[in-house]
């Protein structure tokens, strides 16, 4: 992944650990320094998964594999309550 374009991976699935859809890659975050992907951010995660549907930002080394779909290596237990 740190030779393709970070673009490529935008609309993609992302699949919890235990095989649950989380959402879909919405946006990354580059650190223009290093220029590496450091989170991705995932829209619309369903209730039972983040409470009130809220995006969830994904530390890039959580991520154990993309391809047609972007694999978790780790996700916290669910459902993550929404902070008030």
């Amino acid at each position: 992944m740190a030779e393709s374009d970070v673009s490529q991976i935008r609309d993609l699935p992302v699949i919890l650990p235990d095989g649950r859809l989380l959402g879909t890659v919405h946006d990354t975050v580059v650190d223009t320094e290093a220029w590496k992907c450091t989170h991705i951010f995932v829209a619309d995660p369903p209730a039972d998964i983040v409470e009130g549907r809220v995006h969830v930002a994904i530390p890039w080394n959580w991520v154990r594999s993309v391809a047609d779909v972007v694999v978790l290596r780790w996700f916290p237990p669910t459902p993550i309550p929404r902070d008030t």
